[in-house]
C-alpha cells in the first residue's frame, strides 16, 4: 500500500471515530483513496418523507459524508463551502444506498467533489457537488500516519 492510500486509510478512521452522525445512520466507509471515497447507508424506515421514499436529508447526509472523507483523505483539514444536490430518483426503505466521491479540482485551498449516489440496481438516486476550503488542521498526526 502506497503511503498516500496508507494515509487516507488513517483519515478515514480517524474521522469515522469521531463521525456521530454518519454512525448513527448506519453509514460504513466501503472504499477511500486519496481524492475518493466510497459509503454506503440503508434506508431505515425512520428515515422516510411523508411520500414513503427515502427523505432527502438523509440522501443529502450520506452524499455529504462520501464528500467529506474524500475531501480529507489528503490529511488537510476541509470543511463544505458550498454544497448543491439533485434528487434523481427515490430511494425506497430497506435499500442500500452507495455515494461515490471523486475530487474534480483540487487547487490551493480549494477543492470541488462531484458524488454520484446509487441504488443496488445501479440506478441513480442523486447527483450532489460539493465545493471544500482547507482551514487549519490535519486529521492525524504525520507522524502516526505513516
Amino acid at each position: 500500500m502506497s503511503a498516500a492510500q496508507t494515509l487516507a486509510q488513517r483519515c478515514a478512521d480517524a474521522m469515522f471515530a469521531r463521525d456521530r452522525a454518519s454512525q448513527t445512520a448506519g453509514m460504513v466507509v466501503e472504499a477511500i483513496a486519496p481524492g475518493f471515497a466510497r459509503l454506503s447507508m440503508t434506508v431505515l424506515p425512520e428515515m422516510l418523507n411523508g411520500h414513503a421514499n427515502a427523505h432527502g436529508g438523509a440522501i443529502f447526509a450520506l452524499a455529504d459524508s462520501a464528500f467529506a472523507f474524500a475531501c480529507n483523505s489528503r490529511n488537510v483539514a476541509s470543511v463544505a463551502q458550498h454544497c448543491a444536490i439533485t434528487y434523481v430518483s427515490p430511494g425506497r426503505t430497506g435499500e442500500r444506498l452507495i455515494a461515490e466521491a471523486r475530487e474534480i479540482d483540487l487547487s490551493g485551498r480549494f477543492g470541488v467533489y462531484d458524488v454520484t449516489v446509487r441504488a443496488e440496481d445501479a440506478r441513480v438516486v442523486a447527483i450532489f457537488r460539493g465545493h471544500s476550503a482547507a482551514v487549519r488542521g490535519r486529521i492525524v498526526d504525520e507522524e502516526s500516519a505513516t
